[in-house]
């Protein structure tokens, strides 16, 4: 327990947040009646409130948080960076941190990944990608080439293309009619398998094949990339089933489509590799990323692009006419480089592999509980999802799960000490994903916590 802020200074914190702060993706009638959660401190894999009180950070703040709270090491290269250059755009310049980094991304980039675009963040590094892909088709022939074929459920940010490559009809459904060319096909969600049930590498070579039939659809002339995830995020973590990827990479080079591994979430460590595209074994022409790459500490993303996507760039008076004023910020790239030697010096990627079966097994434990129906992912990032009947996996009715979900849940876990996500995108789960710095004793406290309320919450129904 940390000393709670004072009473006036609290109460002052909390007209001020009602009164003027929009805060994402939250319905703000919830605190209507009640406090806004204020998080004043971290440290290690923990959070404090500003009533003093401790949460274990099993979501990373938002997959974000590889190294934990509290690394004064992240926070003496902003501020030394700071002090010497803090700030100045990529737009025909250049600044040191930005040519070490974008060399040291490169490096750890598979294949021929050699080209980096900085963004400030994960949508922006897919809007981005997409926007190479039509210009490049355009300069090399194929103007035609614009669509995307993504998953359904699949979130890729919230910018107007992005939103559209995004399979989530909700969160698109008031911001319509959006950027044209965005096309479904299924995701891999094996616990629900439309086909091939009881074969999960036959339902993953079914799954890659509806991208053929979607491009063929389409009309391969008109299909510029393929954006997937190396792990599906929304939905509940949905991993690829063997050969899944190498199906997608062979039908991509049939078709003269890119391949876009988006791992905002998945890069730097979340998997135990820097990137997922290694970590299953395929190649992507271009990857985007953001969250990990700086530990929460600085806000930055990117896309890496091959060199095929960058020649017709590099003669004549062509040019990618696109980028962020902050894209490649001097002090996040500082902060991303001390990040990356943490990585390297303390073997985090190492410690995720090490760790990552003790982790599953623990979480496994759950589904002993009749509201557990599935628990799945790789790495540090899990998705356990939530049934009526385990038997025939009978999901629950939107009002259910409303009630599930918002009515109980989130505030049983918070008020349990634990921070995590409970989503129902697709069907309801609850998702962690903690500091990749965390180790058996953090994973029992998860699942001691998660095992109290969700008993409580089946006793609820």
């Amino acid at each position: 327990m940390d000393q709670p802020m004072d009473a006036e200074s609290y109460d002052s914190l909390q007209r001020s947040a009602r009164d003027h702060l929009w805060m994402h993706f939250t319905r703000h009638s919830s605190y209507e009646h009640a406090d806004v959660p204020i998080m004043v401190r971290g440290e290690g894999a923990y959070i404090y409130d500003a009533k003093g009180r401790k949460y274990l950070d099993a979501l990373a703040g938002l997959f974000v948080s590889q190294l934990g709270h509290g690394r004064r090491d992240l926070a003496e290269a902003a501020a030394k960076q700071a002090s010497e250059l803090a700030f100045f755009p990529l737009w025909s310049y250049a600044h040191p941190k930005a040519i070490e980094l974008s060399e040291r991304v490169a490096g750890y980039a598979p294949g021929d990944l050699n080209r980096v675009f900085f963004t400030t963040g994960g949508g922006e590094a897919v809007e981005t990608a997409w926007k190479l892909a039509k210009q490049y088709f355009k300069l090399t022939g194929k103007p035609m080439k614009h669509k995307v074929i993504s998953r359904y459920v699949a979130y890729h940010g919230t910018p107007q293309g992005a939103l559209s490559i995004t399979g989530i009809p909700d969160a698109k459904k008031f911001f319509e009619p959006l950027v044209p060319g965005g096309h479904k096909v299924p995701n891999t969600n094996f616990y629900r398998a439309p086909e091939h049930g009881d074969d999960l590498e036959a339902f993953g070579r079914w799954a890659a094949d509806q991208i053929a039939y979607a491009i063929e659809m389409e009309g391969p002339e008109t299909v510029a990339a393929v954006f997937l995830e190396p792990v599906q995020n929304s939905g509940g973590c949905f991993p690829p089933p063997p050969g899944y990827f190498q199906r997608v990479r062979e039908i991509c080079d049939r078709y003269d489509v890119l391949l876009v591994s988006d791992e905002v979430i998945c890069a730097f460590g979340r998997l135990g590799h820097m990137f997922g595209a290694d970590r299953y074994g395929y190649q992507p022409d271009m990857i985007t990323f953001a969250k990990g790459i700086t530990s929460g500490y600085s806000p930055l993303g990117g896309m890496i692009a091959s060199d095929r996507l960058m020649e017709p760039f590099l003669h004549g008076t062509e040019m990618f006419a696109h980028g962020y004023t902050f894209g490649g910020h001097p002090v996040s790239s500082a902060v991303a480089l001390a990040n990356l030697d943490a990585f390297e010096n303390e073997g985090i990627n190492k410690h995720v592999r090490a760790n990552e079966q003790g982790f599953r097994n623990t979480l496994e434990k759950l589904l002993d509980l009749p509201i557990v129906g599935d628990v799945r992912g790789d790495g540090y990032f899990y998705g356990i999802e939530m049934v009526k009947d385990k038997a025939t996996k009978e999901t629950f009715d939107d009002d259910e799960a409303e009630k599930l979900l918002r009515g109980f849940l989130s505030k049983a876990l918070y008020e349990a000490g634990l921070y995590c996500r409970a989503d129902d995108r697709g069907d309801p789960v609850i998702q962690v994903a903690p500091p990749l710095i965390c180790d058996q004793e953090h994973f029992d406290e998860m699942e001691q916590k998660l095992r109290h309320v969700l008993t409580e919450a089946w006793a609820r129904l």
